[in-house]
């Protein structure tokens, strides 16, 4: 998907009168106005932005250079890296470190586990990582994530169906919160 095609959606949601920024909401709602935010997998930068503009400091990386183009051209004034989410280091740590939009689900297969972890590096004492994607049978689930985030030292403290902070009971997305311990 381009880097337009992916905008476009977006603005048509919102044009639709849905929230484009649950996610935002979500980690702002976690963190309580303060913080550094890694947008881990940022694609066009949407979620670093708002956050950005709700006074976070956030840092956007994403391994497509068509996305980290747009991401540069909407926020010049935020840091943008244009890296592999399996092997990246900043040589920093945030607050919260969020996947959103099914960031697990476009790395190379079988670098799961080595995104998870390079992205609990980057979380400080004390942190979350936060990820939201579908599950799909056959496919990287959460049985696989959550031992994942166990084996990088995260513990899982919350789940949820949605962005909103739906129930969860099962179903074919998931919202995790994993803390570092």
């Amino acid at each position: 998907m381009s880097r337009r095609d992916y905008d476009a959606r977006w603005e048509r949601l919102a044009a639709e009168g849905h929230n484009p920024h649950g996610e935002a909401d979500f980690v702002d709602s976690l963190l309580g106005g303060l913080g550094r935010v890694l947008d881990a997998g940022c694609g066009t930068g949407r979620v670093a932005v708002e956050l950005a503009r709700r006074g976070y400091e956030a840092v956007g990386v994403d391994v497509d250079d068509e996305m980290i183009s747009g991401a540069r051209a909407k926020a010049p004034e935020l840091a943008w890296h244009q890296f592999d989410l399996a092997s990246f280091d900043l040589g920093e740590t945030f607050d919260a470190v969020v996947m959103a939009g099914n960031v697990l689900l476009f790395t190379a297969p079988g670098t799961e586990a080595a995104v998870v972890g390079h992205c609990a590096a980057h979380i400080s004492f004390g942190g979350t990582l936060v990820a939201g994607f579908q599950l799909r049978g056959g496919g990287y689930g959460l049985d696989r994530y959550d031992a994942d985030c166990d084996a990088a030292g995260l513990a899982l403290s919350e789940r949820y169906s949605t962005w909103e902070r739906g129930a969860w009971a099962g179903g074919d997305y998931a919202v995790s919160v994993h803390r570092l311990v």
